[in-house]
């Protein structure tokens, strides 16, 4: 196991992001992403991450007029 410092970033964070780039790539590669979604899946098992949420950006939560279709 990596001993990596954590602290300015969420549990599994870099397993997450790196899924949500690889739907985005074109072509898509569903090997690669399955692959990933397995690595996400182990660390959240692993650490026994309960929830995941984005940062806020600029309160636009608050504001439900912001909503896009």
């Amino acid at each position: 196991m990596a001993t990596e410092k954590t602290s300015d970033k969420p549990e599994c964070a870099q397993q997450a992001l790196d899924l949500l780039n690889c739907v985005t790539q074109s072509p898509f590669d569903q090997d690669k992403c399955l692959h990933l979604l397995n690595a996400l899946r182990e660390c959240v098992v692993s650490k026994k991450v309960k929830k995941f949420s984005l940062a806020e950006q600029g309160h636009q939560e608050a504001s439900p007029t912001s909503k896009k279709a």
